[in-house]
């Protein structure tokens, strides 16, 4: 867990403002892959800042080629948990834009009931990039679903 303060983590967008919907709905909208990378590049450059100081060892995600870091507040209040989510590789940070829209701002029993990996064949993602990025993209789910479980 993150000692950084809950208001950086209620003021991602993902999840929020952006939602599975909204992704869904372009990447429908969208004619071909090379719009749709472009579109995944574009929510990567707009995720929030990530605290420098949380860039440490215990957040990286492990299985993923790029660096990953991963950090969480759990808010008590509204039973919700939220995830930052930041990357060295400026498309490995649009998927986690992408994982974000659907999984941030949610209680932990919606995180674990959500079919992310139905979501992302209806998108046909899986297919789109490399098997290493599917495999990075599996560990984000995984460490998000860790987390999820200890809430």
């Amino acid at each position: 867990m993150s000692q950084t303060d809950l208001s950086l983590f209620k003021s991602n967008p993902y999840g929020v403002k952006t939602t599975e919907a909204d992704v869904l709905d372009a990447f429908e909208f969208l004619d071909d892959w090379e719009e749709r990378y472009s579109y995944i590049i574009d929510l990567g450059k707009s995720l929030p800042s990530f605290p420098e100081a949380d860039k440490v060892e215990q957040n990286l995600v492990h299985g993923c080629q790029s660096q990953v870091w991963i950090i969480h507040k759990f808010d008590a209040d509204d039973n919700k948990l939220y995830v930052l989510i930041d990357s060295d590789a400026i498309i490995v940070k649009g998927l986690a834009a992408v994982v974000l829209s659907i999984l941030n701002a949610k209680t932990a029993e919606e995180i674990k009931s959500t079919d992310v990996e139905g979501l992302f064949t209806k998108m046909d993602l899986m297919r789109h990039i490399s098997p290493t990025r599917g495999n990075g993209l599996r560990s984000m789910l995984e460490r998000i679903r860790n987390i999820a479980d200890n809430h």
